[in-house]
C-alpha cells in the first residue's frame, strides 16, 4: 500500500492509497500557499476564502491569464475540478490544466478545452510531450457527455514512472505507456501544474473557422485543484500504480473512447504516413468510431 500527502488547491492535505478514485479526507490550504500567478495577474481572482480561483480573457487583457504551482513534483495523481465560461458562445477561448518543466528538452501532459458555438458539444484535447518532441504532438479529441460550463467536472492526470492516465471525473479516457516504443519521449522530469485560459483563435474551434469575440466576454474559468503527488525536493517519495487501472476501469475507457474519441494522432496519416512507434503496438490508440454514432446513443453511456 502506497501513503502520500496529498495537497489540494482547494489543495486538500490528507493520507490515502493512490487509486484513480479517491475517497478524501478534505483539509483545505489557500491558493497563495501553492500556487501563484503565472501572467495577466489582475484577472487571477480567488474565492471561497481563498480555496477557488477564477481565470479571464477580457477586452481589456487580450493575452488572458493564468497561475502555476510554487513547486515540482515528481509523479501523482492531479485533479482539477472545472467549470468553464458559460457565455454560449466561446469559440477561441483554450482554457487548460496541464503539467510542465522549464528543461531545455521539455515535458508536458495537457488537458485543452478548444471552445464552443452554441449548440454543439465542447472538444477536449488531451496531448502528451517527452522529452522535447514537440514536433511530434500526440494529440487526441474528444467531445463531452455534458455541458462543462454549468457546473465543475472533474479532470485528472494519474502520472508514475510506468504510464500516464487522463480521466474525465470517473472516466478514464486515455493510458500512455512508458514502453519500448515510446521510448526517451515519456514524461520523466519533474514538472509544474499549470492552468492558463488564452486566445487560441487560429486553431482552437474547428480549426481556426470560429474566432474570439471578445465583445462576448469577459470569459472567465473557475478551478479547484486535488494534487496527490510528491514533490519533487521529497527523492525518498515515489508514487507509482504498477498494474494501472482495474479491467473495469478498462472497459469505461475503451467504452468512453468509442463513443467520444473524434480524433487521434495515431490515425492521422497526413501527420504521420507510417504512423509513431507506439501507434503500431496492438490496441493502441483506437480508431476513432464516433461520426457513426448518433448523440442520443452516446449519452447513453
Amino acid at each position: 500500500m502506497l501513503f502520500y500527502t496529498c495537497l489540494q488547491f482547494v489543495i486538500f492535505c490528507t493520507i490515502a492509497t493512490l487509486k484513480p478514485s479517491i475517497s478524501l479526507n478534505l483539509s483545505t490550504v489557500s491558493f497563495n500557499e501553492v500556487f501563484s500567478p503565472l501572467y495577466g495577474n489582475q484577472d487571477v481572482k480567488t474565492s471561497d476564502n481563498g480555496k477557488s480561483v477564477q481565470i479571464s480573457i477580457n477586452r481589456w487583457s487580450t493575452s488572458g491569464s493564468g497561475f502555476v504551482s510554487q513547486n515540482t513534483y515528481n509523479s501523482g495523481l492531479f485533479t482539477a475540478s472545472i467549470k468553464l465560461p458559460n457565455n454560449g458562445y466561446t469559440a477561441g477561448v483554450v482554457a487548460t490544466f496541464y503539467l510542465r518543466n522549464n528543461e531545455v528538452k521539455r515535458d508536458e501532459i495537457d488537458f485543452e478545452f478548444l471552445g464552443h458555438v452554441e449548440g454543439e458539444e465542447w472538444s477536449l484535447q488531451t496531448n502528451v510531450y517527452g522529452n522535447g518532441s514537440y514536433n511530434k504532438g500526440r494529440e487526441e479529441r474528444y467531445s463531452l457527455p455534458f455541458d462543462p460550463s454549468l457546473d465543475f467536472h472533474n479532470y485528472s492526470i494519474l502520472w508514475d514512472t510506468n504510464r500516464i492516465i487522463f480521466f474525465v471525473d470517473q472516466y478514464p479516457i486515455r493510458e500512455t505507456e512508458n514502453s519500448v516504443s515510446i521510448g526517451g519521449n515519456f514524461p520523466s522530469k519533474p514538472m509544474y501544474v499549470y492552468a492558463t485560459i488564452w486566445d487560441g483563435s487560429d486553431w482552437a474551434t474547428h480549426h481556426g473557422k470560429y474566432k474570439l469575440i471578445l465583445q462576448r466576454g469577459p470569459f472567465v474559468a473557475s478551478y479547484y485543484f486535488i494534487i496527490n503527488a510528491c514533490r519533487a525536493m521529497l527523492p525518498e517519495c515515489n508514487i507509482a500504480l504498477p498494474g494501472g487501472i482495474s479491467a473495469d476501469e478498462r472497459l469505461k475507457m475503451i467504452m468512453y473512447r468509442a463513443l467520444y474519441m473524434s480524433y487521434s494522432y495515431c490515425h492521422d496519416k497526413d501527420r504521420y504516413p507510417d504512423s509513431l512507434p507506439e501507434c503500431r503496438d496492438e490496441g493502441y490508440g483506437m480508431q476513432p468510431v464516433q461520426a457513426s454514432i448518433s448523440k442520443a446513443t452516446r449519452r447513453l453511456i
